[in-house]
């Protein structure tokens, strides 16, 4: 009976075994292939050399963009801010006395061309009176070219008087007013250049994200360049994945692709995402041919998919895992 017993167990176990054998044989190969969990992360630095004076975030806190993440001192660079605005200042002085004059002169200018023109009139009467007794030759020729040489000088001294109170009112050159407005140009630029190192104290965030480093501390200098803080946008998270290119045949950009992710829980259903890029590495894969003809190496590929809804607790550097079909199990 036993001996009975034990020839049903074998059969029935050989038979599970001959329809699991059908079943795995007629199921389309798989690869599962692990990949990671990515995010854009930015390191955030100063274009300028200055010591950190105020931390106001911390690791593992979330900020917006725009937000203030570090806020840094410099004395060096605000006494030279003032020193630019107080040289734009004297420049900006130079520019206006250049296109304008004090109203004293312009007064005085324009009280000597009234003489000018009042000398002007005395000459022309004198000189038209003497003509007339000239006809009569009561008066010399002497006396004659005397006066005329008087109405001469009068009028000369008239037009030089108005040519005075002209530029009294027009001011310098326009050669001078030129240098003068480059001279304004430049002060004005150099204050915009030191203002924009001045405003690289401020240290403000670009995305909204999650502070996941940070190297800043009130009090420590820091050189232009130096990383003061790393933010990591964690809400627009994807998955690359390292592919050699025989596994390549039929993937194409927006492909659907079937996700997990263990971090998240063994319960936790697939996630729906798409592929979004396929780019080739810079390096040959660790895979290498191993027969002395008829195979050759395999580049290493780099798929990227991106989850086609924002997933909660996904954080870069989870492990993410997925079935990938093959047509064949070798050089695995």
């Amino acid at each position: 009976m036993n001996v009975n017993r034990t020839a049903v167990i074998a059969v029935l176990a050989v038979a599970a075994a001959a329809g699991y054998l059908v079943w795995t044989v007629r199921q389309p190969a798989t690869y599962l292939v692990q990949g990671e969990v990515e995010a854009t992360r930015i390191d955030l630095s100063a274009m300028i050399t200055a010591r950190v004076s105020q931390t106001p975030v911390g690791v593992g806190d979330r900020v917006s963009a725009g937000d203030i993440v570090v806020n840094m001192e410099s004395a060096q660079l605000d006494a030279q801010l003032a020193t630019a605005q107080a040289a734009f200042d004297v420049a900006k002085a130079n520019r206006d006395l250049a296109y304008s004059t004090r109203p004293e002169t312009i007064a005085a200018a324009e009280a000597q061309l009234a003489k000018a023109e009042a000398d002007v009139t005395l000459a022309q009467s004198s000189f038209d009176r003497i003509t007339q007794l000239r006809s009569g030759s009561v008066v010399s020729q002497a006396g004659f070219d005397q006066s005329a040489n008087a109405l001469t000088a009068a009028i000369q001294a008239q037009a030089a008087a108005k040519a005075n109170l002209d530029q009294a009112r027009n001011g310098a050159s326009a050669e001078q007013k030129a240098v003068a407005d480059a001279q304004v140009s430049q002060a004005e630029a150099n204050v915009m250049q030191i203002k924009a190192n001045v405003d690289e104290k401020t240290v403000v965030s670009p995305i909204d994200g999650e502070v996941t480093t940070r190297t800043s501390e009130v009090g420590k200098l820091f050189s232009a360049g130096a990383p003061l803080i790393s933010i990591v946008d964690i809400d627009h998270a994807w998955f690359t994945f390292n592919l050699r290119e025989d596994l390549l045949e039929g993937l194409k950009i927006g492909q659907p692709l079937e996700v997990r992710v263990p971090a998240l829980g063994k319960g936790t259903a697939s996630i729906d995402a798409t592929i979004t890029a396929i780019n080739v590495q810079g390096s040959y894969a660790n895979w290498r041919a191993t027969k002395a003809t008829g195979d050759f190496d395999l580049r290493t590929f780099s798929v990227r998919a991106e989850p086609v809804e924002q997933v909660d607790g996904l954080r870069p550097g989870m492990s993410v895992l997925v079935d990938w079909p093959a047509t064949t199990r070798s050089g695995l």
